[in-house]
């Protein structure tokens, strides 16, 4: 059995796998403030979701840059150097913890759900903050696995600021009161567009992927921001740099937790 751990800023989803990979139970839960809070929370859902039944593996996500097992900077959890993997393996002594930036797990769920596995893609979550997971030939592309697009540095109204500062769903919401469900007018999804399209076009031209899955709360209302997002793409992006095909996740929602059931089963196989 592979247990999936998706943490969340406001909520964390843990999942049962099944070594075929359908989710036999998951259970979901606010995330707490505190650290120990959680993984007190957080042992108690792994218990109940795998009934004792034996756990090949413990995925875990987090929204930030991880090394070796250390959540080194989480921004919207305010963890900093938290030891992630120590704390899970002090409560499940003997079982493989594996901890893994969440962007880069949600974009390995994506990609690898595709009939198709491109060559190269990049996983946008965009919510209360910006995340970016490069997946390469259907694996986590090990040069870019740290990478935080949402930081990336942009001009915006003047100021030269990260671009989860005014392009993350948080911000959309503070620029005009609205969540992104409640925004219906033309007008200002395309001043939207305008605040995605800064970050891709300083991504792309390094990246240039495939393809680009956009996930999160936004990701959800692409359809309403597709149109004049790709219109900026085009006029603005370098003529001999082509915009790369986007697309709408399919499981915004689930991304993640099937992104920790591949990673597991992936490292299971290699019987590292």
């Amino acid at each position: 059995m592979i247990i999936a751990v998706d943490t969340g800023g406001t909520k964390t989803l843990v999942a049962a796998f099944s070594d075929k990979g359908a989710i036999k139970e998951e259970i979901k839960f606010p995330t707490p403030k505190n650290k120990k809070e959680w993984v007190r929370q957080l042992r108690q859902a792994i218990e109940d979701v795998s009934h004792e039944a034996r756990i090949d593996v413990i995925v875990v996500a987090v929204p930030g840059i991880v090394k070796n097992g250390v959540a080194v900077w989480c921004n919207h959890l305010l963890w900093a150097n938290y030891n992630v993997q120590a704390e899970i393996e002090a409560q499940f002594p003997g079982i493989p913890i594996l901890v893994e930036n969440d962007a880069n797990l949600g974009g390995l769920g994506e990609v690898r759900r595709l009939k198709n596995i491109p060559s190269s893609a990049l996983y946008v979550t965009i919510s209360t903050g910006i995340g970016t997971g490069f997946i390469s030939d259907g694996v986590i592309d090990p040069g870019l696995r740290l990478s935080e697009g949402g930081r990336s540095l942009i001009e915006y109204n003047g100021v030269v600021q990260e671009w989860e500062m005014f392009g993350a769903g948080s911000s959309v919401y503070a620029a005009y009161g609205k969540f992104a469900r409640d925004i219906h007018s033309k007008r200002i999804w395309k001043q939207i567009a305008d605040r995605f399209s800064r970050g891709f076009l300083a991504i792309i031209p390094l990246a240039q992927p495939s393809v680009i899955i956009i996930g999160g709360s936004m990701g959800t209302y692409f359809d309403r921001y597709e149109e004049a997002l790709l219109g900026i793409l085009r006029e603005k992006m370098p003529p001999h740099i082509p915009v790369p095909k986007f697309a709408k996740a399919k499981d915004a929602e689930k991304a993640v937790i099937y992104g920790c059931y591949f990673y597991g089963s992936d490292w299971t196989r290699q019987g590292r």
